[in-house]
């Protein structure tokens, strides 16, 4: 399957539409003969559902998206159950899992930005663009991106991993961070990795990006070299962290995320 990201609405409301629900920051599936699905417009009028402020959104294999906030789950039941996003990765591929991220967060920054923050006035959806505008003051607020960047230290044969404060389950992870205001990716991967492990790094090189859901980042993933220092760990941010051989990894990251395609990139250069 293959999701394309649009804002610019059908003319006509499709039938088959698909409909990405969020309550709670968990999305609603349908489970039918083992079988894992987006409810579509039929769904939705069985349920009786009355989902509020609805945004198209794109488009999955020519299947128009369209995702709105379910304020009221009382009437959700039988095959039908609202799971968690990172619940979602055992579930679908890629591209649906990409269109939920996507929903969840529209969905996350119409909540926050209901309201003007200048003068307090309810905000409208733009029409020529996906943006919130003030009917008062003509303030305009797009979707809230947060850049952060994420490293594969390399040090001859070995990677560098971590088990983060904030990770839900013990597994060992690359080094990532918000940039700050000011500071440019490369600075950001320097600062990130001294604060929280002490050591300084050479040769940083671009690898790749990906959207994160969790609720608003997009990873900007990087390689670099260990160039000197000792591990020194900082205990408010990371429990445990070390270097890793490829045939020696801890517990990692799972496949759909850019941390676990940089270790694997590590294993499969190793190799």
């Amino acid at each position: 399957m293959t999701f394309v990201a649009g804002s610019k609405s059908p003319t006509v409301g499709p039938e088959n539409a698909l409909w990405f629900l969020v309550h709670d920051k968990r999305i609603l599936i349908k489970e039918e003969q083992d079988e894992y699905l987006i409810p579509q417009s039929s769904d939705i009028k069985k349920l009786n559902l009355a989902p509020t402020e609805k945004q198209f959104f794109g488009s999955l294999d020519g299947q128009p998206c369209y995702v709105a906030e379910l304020r009221d789950r009382a009437q959700i039941s039988g095959s039908f159950s609202f799971v968690g996003l990172r619940a979602l990765f055992s579930r679908f591929g890629e591209d649906v899992i990409q269109a939920a991220g996507m929903a969840n967060q529209l969905v996350h920054w119409g909540q926050n930005h209901r309201y003007c923050g200048k003068c307090g006035e309810r905000t409208e959806n733009k029409g020529d663009e996906r943006a919130k505008i003030c009917p008062q003051c003509g303030l305009i607020n797009y979707p809230r991106l947060s850049p952060a960047i994420i490293v594969a230290v390399l040090k001859e044969h070995q990677i560098l991993l971590a088990h983060s404060q904030r990770f839900p389950a013990k597994f060992f992870s690359v080094l990532a961070g918000f940039v700050e205001p000011g500071e440019t990716l490369e600075e950001c991967v320097k600062r990130e990795v001294s604060e929280e492990v002490g050591i300084t790094l050479k040769n940083i090189r671009y690898f790749g990006s990906q959207p994160w859901p969790f609720p608003d980042s997009l990873m900007v993933a990087f390689t670099a070299e260990y160039a000197a220092g000792e591990i020194k760990i900082d205990r408010s941010e990371i429990a445990d962290a070390g270097w890793f051989s490829a045939k020696h990894l801890p517990s990692i990251p799972p496949k759909i995320s850019i941390a676990r395609e940089l270790i694997d990139w590590f294993s499969e250069k190793e190799s």
